[in-house]
């Protein structure tokens, strides 16, 4: 009975000890609980809470703009026409891109977003903190609804030794300049040197490349960007259906029913060893579009007539039912250990409709043109005058005019005339004149092109200057530098290499000679050489 007793009191001072634990325990919540409430007594209030946050995202979406002279030297930007601006005021985009400085070897990538003017040759840069990582390769494409779209591109280590492949998609307000990223769950893959084209409310992106470190993996998968869902959807196919092979550096432009697909590039193996060819695709496609997705084919066109010779680096701009092609190289005797290429700057036509390709040349414009413009334009204003004052002088006889009640509203009309005129007189005077030239541009690949109206825009690009073909092309694009102005001008246009090249430029004078492209040439005494240089 004792030891019962024991045990019920022994069980009774733990329950009275894990009470007060308890009791303990609770009175802490509540201090800590208390002095939380105090604390949120002193807090900020949640409206001014709301407002810093807000006033802090607009600081993170601002956008600065600055006037720049012109965009410094890259490769590989993205360039679309402003959708959004007014047909009298055209406006070019450019973003992104790369330059390697030639002197460190090192590879500087661009995520500033610029704007180009023609009427005005004006360009302005526009930053943001909410802008895309730098990056090159990038596909963009503009919709007549006002934005762009923007995925993938590559991005590397300062000496090119690592690289990385972008997936994220970005949707650029043409109006504003404001950048959007969108977050999918489902999208592409991380790529570069793909394509974006417009068909209705969808963007269509197709092919690129992925390089692992190891290996590079050229792709041919098809998606749809709805921008009515800001969603990305695969294009399924079926196993049976014969599809363009993997490539990237492509032409993909669009039609009333899809898109056609032309040329690219991509590497094949050439031995055992695991070395890899490039291979010139010349194969052109006809991607037929459904608004049910499932339904959506390839076509292969068969090709007809006259062909560009192959090429890679180059891409069509679309215009009026048909594709426009500048430019590209062709890369032969191509080895382990070397490569020769060869540069383009030829211009041609794919019509869409026919199938058939034309080769484009530049014609001279009549100058006499301009003067008959210009000598009207002044004639309808001097007759707007006469006209004006022939008015009042009949109103005037015929005592129409009540001078004393509408003096006041002359004065205010004649005030906003006057402003209009200066207004007009100033956008005259910032328009540009631009020159006229009657030869192409110097051969280069992977120039970024596009059309607004029906003016074709070239931007950047790439070429290997070899001395010899160089200084041809410098020479024969001056053919009014005769005589003793030959030497002059191709050290003009050479710089610093001309003299590395004189025994060559020795060799084309006689060319030139020979062929009545230059008269006698007239060499200077260096002994009674003068200080002028």
């Amino acid at each position: 009975m004792a030891k019962k007793k024991k045990d019920k009191e022994a069980k009774k001072a733990r329950a009275e000890q894990k009470l007060k634990k308890n009791q303990a325990k609770a009175e802490s919540k509540d201090k800590k609980r208390a002095k939380k409430l105090d604390e949120d007594d002193d807090d900020m209030d949640i409206e001014e809470v709301l407002a810093n946050f807000k006033k802090e995202q607009e600081q993170f979406e601002k956008v600065a703009v600055d006037s720049v002279d012109k965009v410094n030297k890259r490769l590989n930007p993205c360039m679309v026409g402003n959708p959004s601006a007014s047909s009298s005021k055209k406006e070019l985009i450019v973003f992104g891109g790369e330059f390697t400085n030639p002197q460190t070897s090192t590879t500087t990538f661009y995520n500033d977003l610029h704007t180009f003017t023609p009427e005005n040759n004006q360009w302005k840069r526009y930053t943001s903190q909410n802008a895309p990582m730098p990056r090159s390769s990038a596909a963009m494409a503009a919709h007549p609804s006002g934005i762009a779209l923007l995925h993938g591109g590559e991005f590397s280590s300062p000496k090119q030794n690592t690289f990385y492949h972008y997936s994220d998609t970005w949707i650029l307000d043409c109006n504003t300049k404001e950048w959007a990223k969108v977050d999918a769950k489902v999208g592409p893959s991380a790529r570069s040197g793909h394509r974006i084209t417009v068909w209705k409310n969808f963007f269509i992106l197709h092919g690129g490349f992925r390089d692992l470190g190891t290996s590079t993996t050229y792709l041919s998968d098809c998606w749809l960007f709805d921008i009515t869902t800001y969603k990305w959807k695969q294009v399924e196919f079926p196993s049976n259906h014969q599809v363009p092979d993997a490539r990237s550096g492509h032409s993909f432009i669009p039609t009333a029913e899809g898109a056609i697909l032309w040329g690219g590039y991509c590497k094949v193996k050439a031995n055992k060893k695991g070395y890899q060819k490039g291979k010139i695709l010349s194969d052109c496609w006809y991607l037929k579009m459904k608004s049910d997705i499932s339904g959506i084919r390839w076509e292969r066109r068969r090709k007809q007539g006259f062909q560009p010779s192959p090429r890679v680096g180059c891409s069509m701009a679309y215009h009026k039912g048909r594709g426009i092609l500048f430019g590209g190289v062709y890369d032969f005797e191509e080895t382990e250990e070397s490569l020769e290429s060869n540069f383009f700057n030829d211009l041609f036509s794919y019509h869409i409709e026919s199938n058939r390709w034309y080769s484009l040349s530049i014609r001279s414009r009549k100058s006499n043109n301009n003067a008959v413009a210009k000598k009207s334009g002044k004639n309808s204003k001097e007759q707007e005058k006469e006209l004006k004052m022939l008015l009042d002088s009949i109103l005037e006889k015929a005592n129409l005019q009540d001078k004393s009640d509408d003096d006041e509203d002359d004065e205010e009309i004649n005030t906003a005339l006057a402003k209009v005129d200066l207004e007009d007189e100033e956008e005259e005077q910032l328009a540009v004149q631009h020159t006229i030239l009657t030869q192409l541009p110097h051969p280069r690949f992977n120039a970024t092109t596009t059309v607004i109206d029906d003016t074709l825009f070239i931007f950047g690009a790439f070429y290997i200057r070899e001395g010899a073909a160089f200084l041809e092309w410098a020479i024969s694009n001056n053919k009014n530098a005769k005589g003793k102005h030959l030497k002059k001008h191709s050290f003009d246009l050479c710089q610093e290499r001309w003299w590395e090249r004189r025994d060559q430029l020795r060799i084309e004078e006689d060319k030139l000679e020979e062929i009545g492209g230059v008269g006698d040439i007239i060499e200077r005494d260096k002994s009674a050489s003068s200080k002028r240089r």
